[in-house]
């Protein structure tokens, strides 16, 4: 066995290499960035720990705030439904007198075709069908006064604070026609009703508010609202027998969605069909407010990018302003690209060769009806320093005033003044111009000759042009008495008058005839061309 040298016993030293030294150096450096590379990595789970542990602590506090919150609000609702009954059973006697004297009033003041004279009337009316709750004979009354449908709005919940059950009395009186049109006989002029509905479920609403807590609670029973949710349920069934989302109608939209809202009946699960529905009838000016009702403010920028994608650069607007959504959809540049998209579409619709004059005509009405709305936004939500509309309105003059000219007759030049008469047309005898139509023809609008006419048809000279190469006609017999029959009765210049306006249009079909010799001009009209 090999002895133990001595720790005191001097030994020979032997010198430490220099590769060994450079080992011992790099695995101290590698020591030392492990080292810090742990350090790092243990001091990022720490911070990472308290910030999850700060979330968690401040989620905590603010779900305990939530619950107390909202245990307040049940305790006040619970509270409140007494007080809530009382207010509704005391506003129901200080009603009872007032409805009976209304009903008396009522049947002294309407005539027998229903009409009233004044806004007072016309709530005293609304107040007797509410008061005895009949619901087809207010639903008559409401849909034959569409004239006066601000009076309406402003009186009808006034009316249906006096229902026994508005809410009942509201689904009883739109059921003819909603979910389901059953009307047997239906009249182009009377067949959309959806304002109607729209406009009795609208002013259901702050009748069936509560008075105490406001709209987080409707006082609708839970009988009514199963059965509005019944109603909304065929509603959807429905939409395949309609022909689908795409086709389903737009009052038929407004007033579905309408009903959701009033009666408190939104569905999370069906968000996606109200999406679709929203914005297939944006141009609605409630829809952007109904949205907002319907859960869909999360989906709001979604929504804005289809409807910009979809030309309706004014509808995104509209909606922009609703969730102020303003900064990320600047609503300047959406107006200017809605012009720019309504102008490109006029000229498109100039491009018909069948019909110039109908084309130009409705490409400046489109162009009009564009910047109209553009101006009325601009208006609405003040925006004259970002997107002054002066000069859209002197554009708007313009159209307006092309669209005037279009209409006058055009002057006949000096030259060709000599206007054409048909051979059985009376003539001036200081003249030769043509002489006005006996008075019995201007009476029965017909055609009375001075001498035999051939068996013909008398043609105006705008519908058909006479070649220059077919000689004038002979004189009639002498048959004028001291006047002069015309010398060339069909010297008739086929000449049209210049377009008018900014779009071309197709030539005038009446040239006007003016600027006869003696002054005054004939008395005839274009009817008389048969």
């Amino acid at each position: 066995m090999g002895s133990i040298p001595d720790p005191g016993e001097l030994t020979e030293l032997t010198p430490p290499s220099f590769d060994e030294f450079q080992r011992q150096t790099s695995l101290m450096t590698s020591c030392t960035l492990l080292w810090k590379e742990l350090s790092d990595h243990f001091t990022s789970l720490e911070q990472n720990l308290l910030k999850k542990s700060e979330a968690l602590r401040n989620k905590i506090q603010s779900l305990d705030q939530e619950t107390k919150v909202s245990l307040s609000e049940l305790e006040q609702r619970e509270v409140t439904i007494e007080s809530s009954v009382e207010i509704a059973l005391g506003k129901l006697g200080e009603n009872k007198d007032a409805a009976l004297i209304a009903l008396r009033k009522v049947s002294g003041e309407e005539d027998e075709n229903g009409e009233v004279d004044d806004g007072e009337g016309l709530l005293l009316v609304l107040k007797s069908f509410c008061v005895k709750m009949d619901a087809l004979g207010f639903w008559r009354f409401v849909t034959g006064k569409k004239k006066e449908l601000e009076s309406l709005r402003a009186q009808m919940p006034l009316a249906l604070a006096e229902c026994l059950d508005p809410a009942r009395f509201v689904l009883e009186s739109i059921s003819e026609v909603f979910p389901v049109d059953k009307r047997v006989e239906k009249s182009e002029r009377g067949n959309d009703l959806g304002w109607a509905c729209v406009l009795v479920l609208e002013s259901l609403i702050p009748v069936v508010v509560d008075p105490v807590i406001g709209k987080s609670r409707l006082l609708v029973t839970p009988t009514v609202k199963e059965r509005a949710k019944r109603i909304a349920e065929t509603w959807k069934a429905s939409l395949e027998e309609r022909g689908g989302i795409e086709n389903v109608k737009t009052p038929d939209v407004h007033t579905f969605l309408q009903h959701l809202v009033t009666f408190g009946i939104v569905k999370k699960e069906d968000v996606n069909l109200y999406r679709k529905l929203v914005v297939g009838s944006a141009w609605r000016k409630q829809m952007p407010k109904l949205a907002v009702s319907l859960g869909l403010g999360d989906k709001m920028p979604d929504m804005i990018e289809e409807l910009i994608s979809r030309g309706q650069q004014l509808d995104a607007v509209h909606f922009t302003y609703e969730v102020g959504l303003v900064n990320k959809f600047p609503p300047v540049p959406l107006l200017k690209a809605f012009l720019k998209d309504a102008r490109k579409a006029a000229a498109s619709i100039m491009d018909d060769p069948n019909n110039p004059g109908r084309a130009a005509q409705l490409a400046g009405r489109k162009e009009q009806s564009a910047l109209r709305a553009v101006i009325k936004c601009i208006e609405e939500y003040k925006l004259e320093n970002q997107f002054p509309p002066e000069h859209l309105k002197k554009r708007l003059e313009q159209l307006e005033k092309a669209k005037t000219e279009k209409r006058k007759p055009a002057a006949v030049p000096a030259n060709k003044r000599t206007a054409a008469v048909p051979a059985n047309k009376r003539t001036r005898a200081n003249s030769g111009g043509p002489m006005p139509p006996a008075k019995a023809g201007r009476l029965t609008n017909a055609y009375v000759s001075s001498f035999p006419a051939p068996p013909t048809i008398v043609r105006s000279p705008s519908h058909a042009q006479y070649p220059a190469g077919i000689p004038a006609y002979h004189s009639p017999p002498p048959m004028y008495g001291s006047r002069s029959p015309p010398t060339n009765p069909y010297a008739y210049s086929p000449e049209a008058a210049p377009p008018l306006g900014s779009y071309p249009v197709a030539p005038m079909n009446y040239p006007a005839y003016g600027g006869y010799g003696n002054g005054i001009a004939p008395a005839y009209q274009q009817a008389y061309y048969r």
